[in-house]
């Protein structure tokens, strides 16, 4: 078992301290972090307790899962490893297409484009996208 441990369903308005505070009772609390929305400050509802042993991880489970902290039931077990997540779509630069350019911003290729997930959707080439050896903007029509 870790000392790492998970706490869901936090009071919104529950910040670090009070939550090393709540978890204190049960030995040496190493750090607590309240996980907060980037953009608005505001709490997103759970955070990580880093517990000094084993021992005292497992005493703090049993002590506050499923107990009250200002009105509202805790779930507390133990933090797993973050899974890996799948690559994020980008709207900057657009696809590179099988001759080197690139489509510009909003992407889309000219559907001979592969990739190892299977083949990239069809459409234009985006704004500012890369003119073809006919001089037509791959943005104007999206086919040649």
């Amino acid at each position: 078992m870790g000392n790492k441990l998970y706490v869901g369903n936090l009071p919104y308005s529950v910040r670090d301290a009070e939550l090393g505070q709540a978890f204190a009772a049960f030995g040496s609390v190493v750090s607590a972090k309240v996980m907060m929305e980037r953009d608005s400050g505001r709490s997103k509802g759970f955070g990580f307790v880093e517990m000094g042993s084993d021992a005292e991880a497992q005493a703090a489970i049993e002590g506050m899962h499923d107990k009250p902290l200002q009105g509202r039931n805790l779930v507390v077990n133990e933090a797993r490893p973050m899974e890996p997540r799948p690559p994020r779509a980008s709207f900057g630069g657009g696809r590179r297409d099988d001759r080197g350019g690139y489509g510009g911003f909003g992407g889309g290729n000219d559907g001979r484009f592969r990739s190892p997930y299977g083949p990239g959707p069809r459409g234009n080439g985006g704004f500012g996208g890369r003119r073809d050896d006919r001089g037509f903007d791959r943005g104007d029509r999206g086919e040649y």
